[in-house]
């Protein structure tokens, strides 16, 4: 299996503690998504999984082996951390070759990750030309070059348009159903949403959260069913007797704290009140990370209104 393995991990600089006895497993078949405030740690590891910083303590291997004992690491690891670090006077094209000739990678396989992140057509044109998101497109093409089973990302997302998003998203899901290990880091809670299915989450270089994603949301946030019916008030009643409170909204549906509507569905049925739409508010990834990591936050800036309203705590 490769995995991406995590012990006890530590590094130190200086004073200053940027990852602090992290263990966890990244495991092949998923997107996971690697998330935490700023200055949590999450870069830090990515380079000592990927040996470019060395630990104080504590291993990070990949497939069972550190990456400098890796022979051909592109063959076994593909990596976007830095999408500026490529030469900017060389052409993407000759910038993939000098990586392929170094892992043994066939020629070939140049153009076909070319053609597969969508800048074939500016292949022979110097990098310093690019804008950001032909950089990063460059850059992933790269992490693709060795046709790797561990995928690792840093913000994948960073500089693309609307539909590159939605390109890297369909790409990482792929990936994962390939049988590939995925770690993907981002900020952007939509797209981790939308593309992740177990998360890792960072707080001044601790470990806070490592479980699925559905799992993660429905521990960190409170559930609300929403209904109509044609007897409203009889249900309402219903659910008060039953110790929750039903609120009116102004679109005529009701709503009700900490209940799942298959709860409502049953109580309805038992005492024969008709339900004409039934459903339930998930909580978000965003809700639920925020109610995580708040406390956790190196920067943060004071709310510039005041103290937050009852919606907002």
């Amino acid at each position: 299996m490769t995995s991406i393995d995590v012990h006890e991990l530590t590094k130190e600089y200086g004073t200053v503690r940027a990852v602090d006895g992290l263990t966890f497993q990244v495991r092949p078949g998923h997107v996971t998504g690697f998330l935490g405030p700023n200055g949590a740690g999450k870069s830090t590891t990515m380079r000592l999984v990927l040996g470019l910083d060395r630990p104080t303590s504590g291993t990070a291997t990949v497939g069972g082996r550190r990456f400098a004992d890796l022979d051909e690491p592109l063959r076994h690891v593909g990596a976007l951390l830095d999408a500026q670090a490529a030469h900017g006077a060389r052409t993407a094209r000759d910038h993939l070759r000098v990586l392929a000739a170094g892992n043994r990678i066939r020629p070939a396989r140049v153009d076909e990750v070319l053609e597969e992140t969508g800048i074939a057509a500016v292949a022979r044109k110097r990098i310093k030309t690019f804008s950001l998101g032909m950089r990063q497109r460059l850059g992933i093409a790269a992490a693709l070059l060795g046709d790797p089973p561990v995928l690792m990302l840093d913000e994948p997302a960073n500089g693309l348009d609307p539909e590159g998003i939605i390109w890297i998203r369909e790409l990482t899901r792929r990936l994962a159903k390939e049988g590939r290990t995925v770690l993907v880091s981002s900020h952007l809670m939509t797209e981790t949403a939308a593309t992740a299915d177990h998360l890792v989450i960072l707080g001044r270089g601790r470990l806070l959260a490592d479980l699925p994603m559905e799992e993660f949301i429905t521990s960190r946030t409170t559930p609300r069913a929403r209904f109509r019916s044609a007897e409203p008030e009889r249900l309402r009643e219903v659910l008060d007797r039953a110790g929750h409170v039903a609120v009116r909204g102004e679109d005529g549906r009701w709503s009700v704290d900490g209940v799942l509507a298959e709860d409502i569905g049953r109580l309805a049925a038992r005492e024969g009140v008709p339900v004409v739409e039934l459903g339930d508010d998930r909580g978000s990834l965003e809700q639920a990370y925020l109610d995580l990591t708040t406390s956790e936050a190196e920067f943060a800036a004071r709310n510039p209104l005041g103290p937050p309203s009852p919606q907002e705590v």
